[in-house]
């Protein structure tokens, strides 16, 4: 399998894009360090074949900052885990942008409310930032918590689309 592998300028610094053969995002984040985009997969889901060039998803991302937070929605992503993660990256891409939920309420979203350190995980796993928007889910106490691609990145989303909702 060949995937395409490209970097573009946002706001929030240089983003890159991993997408398969069939247009499918495999990952994703705000980074130009292609080992570091190839690293959120696990080593046998990562693509033989690695070639730069033009991703379908970078005009969707570029329609997200310019106020279309309903652009990255219709983009496919490809994710491998377990039922409970593939349901919990489901439900993040169902998230509303500017309606942030803790993983308290997003255990609860899943329909298991005993399950915020999974819920929790299920975020730090996932490897499409942006098209499963996992920066919409906030720590219990509604402090921002962790983020792959820092803190700083995931409040200027949150700020954006509560801006822009």
């Amino acid at each position: 399998m060949t995937a395409l592998i490209q970097t573009i300028s946002t706001p929030d610094g240089p983003f890159t894009i991993l997408e398969d053969e069939e247009h499918r995002v495999l990952a994703s984040g705000w980074t130009a360090d292609h080992d570091e985009i190839l690293n959120r997969l696990t080593e046998r889901h990562r693509p033989v074949e690695i070639e730069e060039g033009r991703t379908a998803a970078a005009d969707a991302v570029a329609a997200y900052y310019a106020g279309d937070l309903a652009a990255i929605d219709d983009v496919e992503v490809h994710q491998v885990g377990t039922d409970m993660q593939s349901a919990g990256w489901a439900a993040l891409r169902r998230i509303t942008p500017g309606a942030p939920l803790t993983y308290t309420e997003f255990a609860v979203a899943l329909g298991k409310p005993g399950a915020v350190r999974p819920a929790a995980s299920i975020c730090a796993r996932n490897a499409p930032a942006l098209f499963v928007p996992c920066h919409r889910v906030l720590r219990t106490d509604g402090t921002l918590g962790g983020f792959a691609w820092g803190e700083d990145v995931k409040r200027r989303l949150l700020d954006r689309e509560a801006a822009q909702a």
